[in-house]
Formats: C-alpha cells, sequence, structure tokens
C-alpha cells in the first residue's frame, strides 16, 4: 500500500511538473504597441527601398536564442529585399561584456544583419517592446507592417506564423496576419528570469 501510495505521488509530482512546463513554455509575454510610422528619431536609418526588420532583445534572455536561429533562417529566404537589425539593450552603469553574449555572437553570424547596443534603452522604448524577442517590421514607405514574435513558443524553433507572415510581406506584400504572439522574457522587469543574477554581476 505505501508503495503504491509512493507511485501514486510521483505520477502526481511528475504530472504538475509537466502541466508547468507547458504553460511556461506556451504563455507569450506583453507585444509591443510600435509607431505606425517609423520613427525618425531612432538611430537606425532604413535604406530607401527596402523592408526594415528591427528585433529588440535583452542580451541575457536564454528564450531569444531560439528567436535568432529563426531570424537567420528569415534572412536566408529573404536575402537581398529586406535590412534587419538586432537590438541588444544596455541599461544605464553595464559595460559592453554584459552584452556580448551567445545572442550577440550568434546574431553576428547572420548575413545581412546589423548588431547594435541599445545605450540607456532608448530603442527597445522608443520602439515600446516589453518583452525580448519582439520582432517589427517597417515597409519601404516606412508603414507599419507586422509586429510579433518569431517562434511558435517559448525557447523553440520550427515553423510559426509570425516567420511565415514576414516572409509573405517582404514577398507579395500582403499577409493573412500582421501580428503574433511574442515568446520570450520581460524587458525591463528587475524579477525577470533573463535579469535574476546577471545584474550582481556586472552592474554597478
Amino acid at each position: 500500500m505505501v508503495i503504491l501510495s509512493s507511485v501514486f505521488l510521483w505520477f502526481i509530482v511528475v504530472a504538475a511538473g509537466l502541466l508547468f512546463l507547458w504553460s511556461y513554455e506556451n504563455t507569450p509575454g506583453i507585444a509591443a504597441v510600435p509607431p505606425r510610422l517609423w520613427p525618425g528619431a531612432s538611430r537606425i536609418k532604413p535604406t530607401p527601398g527596402r523592408a526594415t526588420l528591427v528585433m529588440l532583445t535583452h542580451p541575457q534572455c536564454p528564450c531569444t536564442r531560439a528567436s535568432i536561429e529563426e531570424l537567420d533562417k528569415l534572412m536566408a529566404h529573404c536575402r537581398g529585399r529586406m535590412d534587419a537589425y538586432v537590438v541588444l539593450m544596455k541599461p544605464v552603469g553595464f559595460s559592453d561584456a554584459w552584452i556580448k553574449t551567445d545572442l550577440w555572437r550568434n546574431a553576428l553570424k547572420i548575413p545581412g544583419v546589423t548588431v547594435l547596443f541599445d545605450q540607456d534603452e532608448i530603442e527597445a522604448q522608443r520602439f515600446h517592446a516589453a518583452t525580448s524577442g519582439q520582432v517589427i517590421l517597417y515597409g519601404t514607405d516606412g508603414r507599419l507592417l507586422f509586429s510579433g514574435g518569431i517562434t511558435g513558443s517559448r525557447g523553440h524553433v520550427g515553423d510559426n506564423a509570425g516567420e511565415s507572415a514576414i516572409e509573405a510581406l517582404v514577398d507579395t506584400g500582403s499577409a493573412d496576419v500582421d501580428n503574433s504572439r511574442v515568446f520570450g522574457c520581460p524587458m525591463f522587469k528587475p524579477d525577470s528570469e533573463c535579469r535574476k543574477g546577471s545584474y550582481e554581476e556586472v552592474g554597478n
């Protein structure tokens, strides 16, 4: 009887753990509500005649690794027709070393992508980003075409609605959707997963 009770309890604990993990992976972050027109004050200057994609990231966010992988695939498809920028937030008082994570290194390897440090988080605020991995696409006329994420769940690579919509917009100028859910850590919450510990290690 004791053994059966122990086994039953073990199954309950495992099931609860799996349910928590599933919920965590499939709970989106807060989506941005970006400007409808390209913000002229941005330090990013779009190339005339090309669409411009901006990905706002927290350099310490483990979930964003999947977004960088999907961006690599996206750029392979849209190369020559879209410029892309990966913007890594840099809070006040932090050195470049805090930003130079694997996200930074992997983003640098993607052809057609420019990687920028967002000093004092100005660009993230300018584009109203709240969740790491937020992607925003503007058309050749500077109008907002898409806002959302390019992973289907937190930290997972694979086909997803956001990536498909961006490809369609760049290819044909239209898509079935103009937004998608964003999966990543909060960029500005002190207790978010990607901020715990990292501030103590490098911050002033």
